[in-house]
């Protein structure tokens, strides 16, 4: 990786400028990656930045939002030869024209492939141009994209490329970083400094007021997910199934993928489809999140847990598997409750508790909301990205807003 804080150099009358011209790459999902670059586009765009979101289709949060932020959707062209059309090529192709036209100070690319690919091939036309400042790179790390995806031997070799050439490399946990660094450093040759940022929660929006209006009545957990196999959402039907037996407790499944169908066959199998709604996708998270009694997070492997933090904000306790970050955001016995990832009894024990020891479950969901507040606001966040910036293009602390 090229050093992270080394200033690039620039006309004087650029350093002194406030507001910086920042381009975001992400993916368009309901979930973690594309949630999260959305939130800080938005929220950069609103500190007065120029900020412009590159990707193959509108990430949701973006879509049903207010702001400048401006949106750049690329596709490619769709010729027989290709198999898949290549969005990456495309998104490429589209940050050099948005740079050749007025400039880009940051790229920061969320997922680090493809996203770390095309910033860097951008900058690397922009270099080859001549003539404005190629922009900087800053590559944050998500999860999958190091212990999934990139570590694949088909991908590994260029995800550790692209983490060296970034001029910044953020993780959202120190468990990421760790691995990531036991992954892709090639120590002494490269040392891999690795700045931990946490993911953020917009704290006005999932708030616990969003649960007011509805009547206490049957307890109640819930579940947001993209229903893939690491999720483990039939595991956790299994443990609603032993920790609610002979009851009225009820269970929200929130979102779509492929073990839906799987979930709905297993639902039935244990004699609890008239217990558990499948929600499907929703765009009004908090207003699911705040009534609960419980959120549940069951993933056999979770570099943060954004869904958790959500639920948090919102003053709604976790019961969760102690896997990856998820240790770094939910406090356990204090703002929720941790399990071995494999502790079937354990997180049905935990969940049991948070369900029907209604005074336990207020006292840790007042916790988790101050520590949302406290450690994970986004506009605490935001600021730290916001200096990350700031350090590498060379400006003082004081002309960034």
């Amino acid at each position: 990786m090229t050093d992270p804080i080394a200033p690039r150099a620039q006309p004087s009358h650029e350093r002194d400028r406030s507001a910086l011209k920042i381009g975001i790459l992400c993916h368009p999902t309901y979930g973690g990656s594309g949630v999260v670059a959305s939130e800080l586009a938005l929220t950069l765009a609103e500190r007065g930045h120029t900020v412009h979101l590159f990707s193959h289709d509108v990430p949701p949060r973006l879509a049903h939002a207010s702001g400048s932020v401006v949106m750049h959707v690329a596709q490619g062209f769709p010729y027989p030869l290709f198999h898949s059309t290549p969005h990456d090529l495309a998104i490429t192709s589209t940050i050099l024209s948005i740079h050749r036209q007025s400039g880009l100070d940051i790229l920061h690319a969320h997922y680090a492939l493809p996203h770390a690919v095309s910033a860097y091939l951008a900058r690397s036309a922009a270099i080859a141009d001549r003539g404005r400042p190629a922009p900087r790179i800053v590559t944050t790390l998500h999860g999958t994209d190091i212990t999934l995806v990139g570590n694949d031997p088909s991908y590994a070799p260029l995800t550790q490329f692209v983490i060296e050439q970034s001029d910044a490399v953020t993780a959202v946990s120190q468990n990421l970083a760790r691995r990531t660094r036991e992954n892709f450093c090639r120590v002494p040759l490269n040392p891999c400094a690795i700045e931990v940022i946490p993911n953020g929660v917009d704290t006005d929006r999932f708030h616990p007021s969003a649960g007011e209006g509805r009547e206490p009545g049957v307890p109640t957990a819930v579940h947001v997910s993209n229903f893939r196999p690491v999720k483990r959402v039939p595991w956790l039907l299994e443990a609603f199934a032993l920790a609610t037996a002979g009851t009225e407790a009820r269970l929200e499944l929130v979102g779509a993928g492929p073990d839906q169908q799987a979930c709905r066959a297993r639902a039935r199998e244990l004699g609890l489809e008239s217990r558990v709604e499948f929600l499907g996708e929703r765009n009004h998270l908090p207003e699911v999140l705040a009534p609960a009694d419980v959120f549940l997070l069951t993933s056999s492997d979770e570099s943060f847990g954004l869904s958790a933090l959500e639920a948090m904000s919102c003053g709604t306790p976790v019961v969760a598997t102690d896997v990856g970050g998820v240790g770094e955001v939910v406090e356990d016995g204090v703002s929720g409750l941790l399990s071995g990832p494999d502790d079937l009894a354990g997180f049905a024990a935990n969940l049991k508790i948070l369900l029907f020891d209604r005074r336990r479950a207020r006292t840790l969901g007042q916790a988790a909301r101050r520590r949302a507040e406290e450690q994970f606001a986004r506009v605490t966040v935001v600021q730290r990205y916001e200096d990350l910036y700031c350090r590498l293009l060379g400006h003082a602390r004081t002309p960034c807003p």
